[in-house]
């Protein structure tokens, strides 16, 4: 099993053992670009725009969704992109254009009926610091920004697009 001590949270000491916060976990949400995308904008001659996405991230999100955990998308981009992405992996929770990305989760554990001691969150960025310092499991992708490394419980061997998904994925299916 991979180590899962990589980065804890200093400034507060977590309520629950990384191993109970894990197994109780029942809505993991990410960010896109930088987490399931290696951050970069691809762009044709003709304007359009590509991104590219991991397998094994993919199916770490199919394993989440096989052991009954929801999943979600709360990506301030808004694409077609990631669309067509989500609709493949069956993602039931998408939310681009969000600017407020605590906002949507507390929307969505009210409607699923979960705490926030429920919730995984993976994210790269500073739009993503309230999101990671709200929910029970905090990761960032091993090349996230240095104020997300410093924030979240635990930051990824993997770089974002790379497998970090998949890597988390791992995390909170072997604590089950």
């Amino acid at each position: 099993m991979p180590s899962t001590t990589r980065r804890t949270k200093t400034s507060a000491k977590p309520r629950f053992s990384l191993q109970e916060t894990l197994r109780g976990i029942r809505l993991f949400a990410t960010d896109v670009d930088g987490v399931l995308t290696d951050a970069g904008m691809y762009y044709s001659e003709s304007g359009d725009e590509w991104k590219k996405f991991n397998t094994h991230d993919g199916m770490g999100i199919k394993l989440l969704q096989k052991a009954g955990i929801l999943t979600a998308i709360i990506t301030q981009e808004s694409t077609k992109i990631v669309m067509r992405r989500a609709q493949k992996l069956t993602i039931p929770e998408v939310h681009q254009g969000v600017y407020d990305k605590l906002a949507v989760l507390k929307e969505l554990i009210a409607r699923h009926g979960f705490s926030m001691d429920q919730v995984a969150y993976i994210g790269d960025d500073v739009n993503d610091l309230q999101a990671l310092g709200a929910v029970g499991f905090s990761a960032a992708p091993a090349d996230g920004m240095p104020p997300v490394l410093k924030t979240v419980r635990y930051v990824c061997k993997k770089k974002g697009g790379e497998g970090a998904v998949r890597e988390v994925a791992d995390l909170i299916l072997a604590a089950r």
